[in-house]
């Protein structure tokens, strides 16, 4: 069955409720029923599941296979025993395969009338946006990327997944956390002031930094690349810190290396160090010569607010090699190696300073889709000192109209339905509360606050359309968009899902395929990719996973991150491209960049970019021949078969 077929049927299935049971189940009720043949139970099963002997804790003397409904556990077990030829065991009287086939049909047929005539669906239960689904729906709610995990702690995992509803519980501290990250969220939001801090981007120490890093300019070599918001348009300080080894000395200080800074592939710092440079230091201890090198990788430079990429790393020089005749793949050996060139261990943004006014960003442009004609409304007044903001007796209606728009608007997609006049009432108070206090931009951002602390937000709640309770109905178009895009995006769903939902068009079979087969072809289907997949074949635990380096020494995390991103590309493709699913077990292609290639040893391929290749090699076929799902089943020096085999 293709991959997308099944998203269709699911989907579909969910859309429909359990109107066709019940359709079914009328249309069998008064079919007659497979006659059940009672005499070869009590021949063949009965003789040791009874009162008296009780095997397996199973007594078929008391039960009735013509009512198997009465007792369908029971009845269930029966049917795998019987189906899979375990039962009787051997030694005892057997039946012959025309009495297997005719008692297992009778009773599976009678099993499953019984369940389309008494549909039991059970109770969707309330479940909170886990850590991922949270930061998604800020994404596509504000067209804000960030990394909550510094704002809101790991979810708690069943069954392999940590987006079970019974595992999603709350807790005062948790719900406490919630508030934090609706404070911060709002405030990056609308580019409202905040005090200087710091965020700090670390490189793994078993990370190789001798090759190009995708994302940093072409002829550098190491370092990182990070996405950093910034609040406000201001002045921002960059600090670098080099790695050290066991004595704190940093390796290759010998000879000189250029580093530098880039902001969005722009160069905006230059130093070297080492080399002649390293004469100034040289009556001094190691951890001096360290602390000097480090206090040279500094620069505050003006940044713009919003979204950047920031890179650090290393001029690539020419004839550039390490010191061994015949060097690793890694560059990076342990803490006690003082051979080699230097690495970059972290990169520090600190600020904001001498901020000059909120910006230009992405979500303010997401968020204010409305501006008052009031002259009370001044752009730059969020930064003007609180004695100087304009009493709320000055506001006149175009602030409320526009507020009441950009808070609805908002509120449709947080809330992920049409947003009640109590709703909107509720979010224009904390408006007119931040007004009140502030300018127009903090009463946007109280509101903003609310909104994303609203159990209406942080919390999915199928309500059954006022159903009496005990009862079953189709589920309705606006939790099915609910269902739909939290599967399929791990986030909330856009405009156009919402649209159809709300003029209940979303139900319709054809409509659904349509919106399942556009959902899957959106880049928010990654979502999919990076938490079931991720989840499912364990992909989560690569990071904490290090092999033996003295049994396997080339082994760093490039090697490490390039299996995740084999395994991912590899999912992806079978879904979007609408492979066989047994391609997830055969197929002869997979996804390699130069690192991986050298471990599989493919040839020809070169450069960190990950393209498509043939496979030879068959052992290397499909999820289970993944280098991920590999290393994942193994233990640090060695390979464990009851894991791998599990």
């Amino acid at each position: 069955m293709r991959k997308s077929a099944v998203f269709v049927a699911v989907c579909t299935i969910l859309s429909m409720g359990w109107a066709v049971l019940q359709a079914h189940g009328a249309q069998t009720a008064g079919s007659s029923s497979n006659a059940i043949d009672r005499s070869a139970i009590d021949r063949y099963c009965v003789t040791c599941h009874n009162q008296r002997t009780k095997a397996s804790g199973l007594a078929l003397d008391t039960v009735d296979p013509s009512h198997p409904d009465a007792a369908p556990d029971v009845w269930e077990r029966v049917v795998r025993k019987l189906r899979t030829r375990t039962m009787p065991p051997q030694g005892m009287p057997r039946p012959d395969e025309a009495t297997y086939s005719t008692l297992v049909t009778s009773l599976e047929s009678e099993l499953d009338r019984a369940a389309a005539l008494h549909p039991n669906p059970g109770r969707p239960q309330i479940r909170r946006l886990n850590r991922s689904e949270y930061a998604n729906a800020v994404r596509d709610l504000l067209n804000l990327d960030l990394d909550v995990s510094a704002l809101l702690p790991p979810d708690d995992a069943a069954y392999g997944f940590d987006n079970i509803a019974d595992m999603l519980g709350t807790s005062p501290a948790l719900l406490e956390r919630y508030l934090v990250a609706a404070d911060r969220v709002s405030a990056l939001a609308v580019g409202a002031p905040v005090s200087p801090g710091s965020d700090t981007y670390r490189v793994r120490q078993d990370r190789s930094q001798d090759q190009h890093i995708e994302g940093l300019p072409l002829g550098t070599v190491g370092g990182l690349v990070a996405e950093h918001v910034f609040p406000v348009d201001a002045e921002y300080k960059f600090s670098l810190a080099l790695f050290r080894t066991n004595l704190s000395a940093i390796r290759g200080l010998e000879h000189p290396h250029q580093v530098e800074i880039t902001i969005d592939g722009a160069r905006v710092f230059l130093t070297t160090i080492g080399g002649e440079t390293e004469k100034e230091n040289a009556g001094a201890t190691i951890t001096d010569r360290s602390d000097a090198v480090d206090a040279k990788l500094q620069v505050r430079v003006p940044v713009t607010a919003g979204p950047h990429a920031i890179g650090a790393t290393f001029v690539r020089k020419i004839g550039e090699s390490t010191q061994r005749l015949r060097p690793l793949l890694r560059s990076s050996a342990g803490t006690y190696d003082s051979t080699g060139r230097p690495h970059i261990e972290s990169m520090t943004i600190a600020g904001p300073f001498k901020p000059t006014g909120p910006g230009d960003t992405p979500s303010r442009q997401r968020v204010f889709v409305c501006r008052p004609s009031s002259r009370n409304q001044d752009p730059a007044s969020a930064e003007a000192p609180a004695g100087s903001r304009r009493s709320s007796r000055h506001i006149d209606a175009s602030e409320d109209g526009c507020a009441s728009k950009i808070i609805s608007t908002l509120a449709r997609r947080a809330f992920r339905r049409p947003v009640s006049r109590t709703d909107l009432e509720r979010l224009m108070t904390f408006y007119r509360s931040g007004r009140q206090n502030g300018t127009f931009d903090s009463g946007v951002q109280l509101a903003l606050r609310r909104m994303l602390a609203s159990p209406s937000f942080v919390f999915r709640v199928e309500d059954g359309g006022g159903a009496k309770p005990g009862t079953i109905q189709r589920i309705s178009d606006l939790d099915l968009a609910s269902r739909l895009s939290f599967f399929l995006w791990s986030s909330i769903p856009d405009d156009q899902l919402l649209d159809l939902a709300t003029r209940k068009q979303l139900s319709d079979p054809v409509v659904l395929e349509r919106e399942v087969r556009r959902m899957i072809a959106d880049p928010r289907a990654d979502g999919l990719v990076s938490n079931f997949a991720g989840q499912w074949l364990h992909l989560r635990n690569l990071k904490t996973i290090t092999p033996n380096h003295d049994e396997f020494p080339d082994f760093d995390d490039t090697l490490r991150e390039a299996f995740q991103r084999e395994s991912e590309l590899f999912f992806n493709a079978v879904m979007r491209e609408d492979h066989s699913v047994l391609d997830l077990l055969t197929a002869d292609y997979t996804f390699v960049n130069e690192r991986l290639a050298r471990h599989y040893g493919i040839p020809y391929v070169y450069g960190s970019h990950f393209r498509r290749v043939t496979l030879t090699d068959d052992a290397r076929r499909g999820l289970l021949g993944k280098g991920a799902l590999l290393m994942v089943t193994s233990h640090a020096d060695r390979t464990s078969p009851t894991v791998r085999g599990k």
